[in-house]
């Protein structure tokens, strides 16, 4: 007989089975894609297992495309615009949870929720007037303010959770605020600065639409260099599959081994101390 605590397990995973079966099938027709040629990725029905695996997809994306280049600037552009924003966000996060700036806290979390799409035109305008397009600077910058408020709020949890006795045990010994800050606040927020650079970071990783237009031929990131792989003539799905794989891989394998650090990080966060 299946116990109570069995059957929610089993509903439980069935539920979460059934939410991400669409990502696992788009995932899987990615890597079907891109191990087909052209005449089986066209054709009808579908070809879902590919009989005879075919790599010369991956091959192309790197002959064709200095994928090393791009690789490299969206390194630059996602660790300039994380450590830019860790920098300004913990002193900003500290503060509200410090004095309890309860409505800067909600103000930033408006901020998060508004689109990056609505920056564009007016940084577009700004750096065109700088003289900044096509340089890191104006990517960093673009990619800093929408991974600003994710700091924020991420670290704002984790400086409530600290002990009010340890910072003015601190003060007593003779710690001004700003160094209480930098030798006893910021040293017990590791696990929380750790999950926000991380999600920042792939946030950065990921972000098309900032590059699409303020980055150049040469500070082109990886998904511009996906999207400019598609032709008006035709569309070569196996090597276009391909290499949104390629982007896909390092920012999957690197969640796969720091996932329970996240999850444990956000729940640490989550727990009033």
């Amino acid at each position: 007989m299946i116990s109570k605590n069995n059957f929610q397990t089993v509903g439980l995973w069935f539920l979460v089975l059934t939410l991400m079966l669409p990502t696992f099938f788009i995932f899987f027709w990615m890597v079907s894609l891109s191990l087909k040629g052209q005449l089986d990725n066209t054709s009808y029905p579908p070809v879902f297992f590919p009989t005879d695996l075919q790599f010369s997809n991956y091959v192309e994306v790197f002959e064709k495309n200095p994928f090393s280049r791009y690789f490299i600037n969206s390194l630059i552009v996602g660790f300039g615009s994380t450590g830019i924003a860790l920098l300004l966000g913990a002193p900003a996060a500290y503060g509200i949870a410090k004095w309890r700036k309860y409505g800067l806290g909600a103000a930033v979390l408006i901020a998060r929720m508004v689109p990056g799409l609505s920056f564009l035109i007016p940084w577009f305008i700004l750096f065109q007037k700088l003289g900044l397009i096509n340089t890191y600077t104006s990517l960093i910058l673009a990619e800093m303010v929408v991974a600003l408020p994710l700091v924020i709020w991420i670290l704002i949890s984790f400086f409530e959770n600290i002990n009010q006795e340890i910072e003015d045990a601190s003060l007593v010994d003779g710690c001004n605020q700003f160094s209480s800050f930098l030798r006893i606040s910021l040293p017990l927020t590791l696990p929380g600065l750790a999950v926000a650079g991380i999600l920042a970071f792939i946030a950065s990783w990921n972000n098309f639409i900032f590059p699409v237009i303020l980055a150049g031929p040469y500070t082109r990131t990886l998904p511009v260099a996906v999207y400019n792989m598609m032709s008006f003539e035709q569309v070569y799905w196996g090597t276009l599959a391909a290499g949104a794989l390629v982007v896909t891989f390092p920012v999957l394998i690197l969640t796969l081994f720091i996932q329970k650090f996240i999850v444990s990080g956000l729940a640490t966060g989550g727990v009033k101390g």
